[in-house]
């Protein structure tokens, strides 16, 4: 064994206290993972404006859905980067590992500063724009297996949940650092200079970021346990074989995804990104509000990251994820309700006031979206509803007998729409506009706000609003780390634990966005979305009871 191997093993024993390495090891780790979660969730906090800049060939709800897709891309390639770099961690070393995934995120996000839009080069922009997504996300999805085994096996037996946690609260300080950089770029260069080009500036500026990282993170050693396991010869040369190809590790890996990793990831993206949306897309809130809003709430909560890391040190790691996921079942649908009263006082009174109704023949409603930005939506039934999904109103649908020309009803207003199927483009876009105009003009009256009023907002309410949904996440997302090191053997933890961490929160939460909206975009109910994040946080709540163990006693090595 090496001297370096020695030392660092001798250095942490089981019960240690919380020494100066460690303190360098857990701030080195998170301000790494920081910056990966910085640069990856910069387009997130970015998404109303890049639907317009790469996705202006199609209608609107459309473009913003399809700006959601290509955010979701970055996450669908993430269990591919956990399994690329996953190997790499476990026969390569966990220090080394981390360093690559930095340095691959950062050349992604300097890219989108730098890519021409749809207007200056066409269709390939969009194409481009996703390509570096998944490149963030093949990143992505080795930075935090690493980061988490990397600062585990550094950390005393008792304090596990406590380490750990520190590395759970970095992808909320991204988000907020990233919302934080938006709103000083807004201010700075004036939202209409914004919109056009100063929405680069925070992807630009990442590149001093990743130097900053990239300098802290050569400093550092390699993981003791990995060292010890490397001079013993114990370490893999097969890791995919022992961790899939394995029934008694692949059985705990499944458990994993079902009983912990899936409902942590549509509580944890519900709580951050489709808050984000719901606030600035679907209430109207200004998009600078919405910025320092969501960036107050996610500095508020973080240290509750923190606490239910430690108490899970206490009382377990599934006692306190377990109940997050039941409290997300029975308090979503009324906090948002909550939220509308609280951010869009005008929009809650008026729906209560004045409620909308489509009434129309079922058989000429379609789905409203387009992959491909082709379809004009030009049913009597269809124009209503895509001008209601655009608009950000909820609405009931009434079915009405066959041939009925569609109409939409406001309070006692109603307006009948049109058949523009069989008219030419030009004509059928003219006269839906003109309709559009009359339609937003009987929403007016009726009450409904273009956009929520700044100072009709209850901030005071809308901020516990937001810290309570915020919070659940942090229940849940505090212990993850911990319990899923504890699950898997030393020599093929990076693989083993980065594979269902990915898949839960790379395809169940970051489809959480798209998939909401697009669930609200279709039935015209603005909170419809939750039953996305509810009905997975439902289905974890009961693998997780019926076979997930509990593991905050077990060793690492």
């Amino acid at each position: 064994m090496t001297d370096q191997t020695t030392s660092s093993v001798a250095g942490h024993s089981a019960e240690a206290g919380v020494g100066r390495e460690d303190v360098k090891v857990i701030a080195a780790s998170s301000i790494g993972t920081v910056f990966e979660w910085f640069d990856f969730f910069l387009y997130g906090s970015l998404a109303v404006v890049i639907s317009r800049h790469f996705f202006s060939a199609v209608n609107e709800s459309t473009a913003f859905i399809l700006a959601l897709l290509a955010f979701a891309a970055g996450f669908i390639v993430r269990p591919f980067g956990a399994l690329v770099f996953g190997y790499m961690g476990d026969i390569w070393g966990r220090k080394n590992t981390f360093i690559f995934t930095l340095m691959l995120m950062g050349v992604a996000t300097f890219g989108v500063g730098l890519l021409p839009t749809y207007a200056q080069i066409g269709a390939a922009a969009p194409w481009i724009l996703i390509i570096l997504r998944m490149l963030q996300g093949l990143s992505v999805g080795g930075v935090y297996g690493g980061a988490a085994t990397y600062v585990a096996e550094h950390a005393p037996h008792s304090k596990r949940g406590l380490y750990t946690s520190w590395i759970q609260t970095t992808a909320t300080a991204g988000m907020a650092l990233s919302l934080s950089v938006v709103y000083l770029t807004r201010v700075s260069v004036g939202q209409e200079a914004f919109d056009q080009w100063g929405w680069r500036i925070p992807f630009l500026l990442s590149v001093f970021l990743l130097a900053m990282t990239m300098w802290i993170q050569l400093k550092l050693n390699e993981s003791p346990v990995y060292l010890k396991m490397k001079a013993a010869g114990k370490a893999t040369k097969s890791p995919f074989k022992e961790s899939f190809g394995n029934w008694d590790n692949l059985k705990i890996v499944i458990i994993a995804l079902c009983g912990a990793v899936i409902g942590q990831a549509v509580i944890w993206y519900a709580s951050q990104f489709y808050l984000l949306f719901f606030l600035e897309r679907i209430l109207k809130v200004d998009g600078s509000v919405s910025n320092i809003l969501m960036a107050s709430a996610l500095i508020i909560a973080t240290p509750l990251y923190i606490f239910f890391g430690w108490l899970s040190d206490k009382i377990g790691r599934k006692k306190v994820m377990m109940t997050a996921c039941a409290l997300a079942c029975l308090t979503y649908f009324p906090l948002f309700h909550a939220l509308t009263g609280a951010a869009n006082p005008a929009l809650a009174a008026a729906v209560a006031k004045a409620p909308v109704i489509v009434y129309a023949d079922d058989a000429k409603c379609t789905v409203q979206f387009d992959l491909v930005g082709g379809k004009l939506f030009g049913t009597s039934c269809d124009i209503p509803r895509s001008f209601l999904a655009n608009a950000g109103v909820t609405y009931d649908f009434e079915s009405a007998p066959a041939g009925t020309m569609g109409e939409m009803r406001v309070g006692d207003q109603v307006l009948q729409a049109f058949d523009g199927e069989n008219l030419p483009t030009a004509e059928l876009r003219t006269r839906r506009a003109e309709w559009q105009k009359q339609a937003s003009d009987m929403l007016a009256a009726a009450g409904y706000p273009l956009k929520a009023d700044v100072e009709q907002i209850n901030y005071t309410m809308t901020m516990l609003i937001l810290i309570t949904i915020m919070g659940l996440a942090a229940m849940i997302y505090g212990p993850m780390a911990a319990l899923l090191v504890e699950l898997f053997p030393a020599r093929i933890r990076y693989t083993s634990l980065s594979l269902p961490y990915h898949i839960g929160t790379g395809w169940f939460g970051g489809l959480l966005p798209m998939t909401a909206f697009a669930i609200v975009a279709e039935t015209g109910d603005i909170y419809s979305g939750l039953w996305y994040p509810v009905g997975f946080s439902a289905f974890t709540l009961v693998c997780g009871l019926l076979f997930l163990p509990e593991t905050k006693d077990r060793q690492l090595t």
